[in-house]
């Protein structure tokens, strides 16, 4: 996990994807979805939905976004008996998945536009890019389902460079409570970016 916001950056910089909004899935469903059980994909739909269409839509334009984040549940529903609950989390392999379908339309669009200008196919380097993106909307979703009080003070430490002394002044936590909090909470973020293979 990189962290790649120094002193300053705010959390602001992230607010339109930072938000407590999403709920955490309920107990089970990841488990239920490898199962094939029935309504597990709707389940899977409904929480996980917005992450992987967002991740499409910042690498794609809309109408190629929209297509992809379907391709992304058709593929992984298709494929779910690959998918092991105790490998990775499936926010980690569906994202996989979404990566390697984002890929292949910036890979199909770069070719038919070499054609159209009869020119030889570049060279594509998206994958790096993807990466990129797909990690900082990772580390925002998880940030997302922190509790409200830990994904503030892992904010307050990691985006806006504070120290931990300064944090627990500013929030007048006990500077243990401070500590165990960001602790607990990276321990959190890094079992949802747990890498997954598709």
């Amino acid at each position: 996990m990189h962290w790649h916001c120094g002193p300053g950056s705010g959390e602001s910089r992230y607010h339109r994807i930072v938000q407590p909004s999403a709920s955490e899935p309920p107990d089970g469903v990841e488990k239920a979805f490898a199962r094939g059980e029935d309504g597990a994909m709707e389940a899977v739909y409904r929480h996980y939905g917005d992450l992987v269409y967002t991740l499409c839509r910042r690498t794609l334009d809309e109408s190629r976004a929209n297509d992809a984040a379907q391709e992304v549940f058709i593929s992984a529903w298709n494929g779910r008996e690959r998918f092991d609950p105790a490998k990775g989390s499936l926010a980690g392999w569906l994202v996989a998945i979404a990566k390697n379908r984002i890929i292949d339309n910036i890979r199909a669009e770069t070719r038919h536009a070499s054609r159209r200008s009869d020119t030889e196919p570049a060279e594509v380097a998206a994958d790096t890019e993807v990466e990129r993106i797909a990690e900082r909307v990772m580390i925002a979703e998880a940030l997302r389902r922190l509790p409200e009080a830990t994904r503030r003070v892992i904010v307050m430490h990691y985006f806006d460079g504070l120290p931990h002394r300064q944090i627990a002044e500013e929030t007048s936590l006990p500077l243990g409570t401070v500590k165990s909090s960001i602790h607990r909470g990276l321990a959190k973020i890094r079992d949802l970016l747990e890498p997954s293979d598709e």
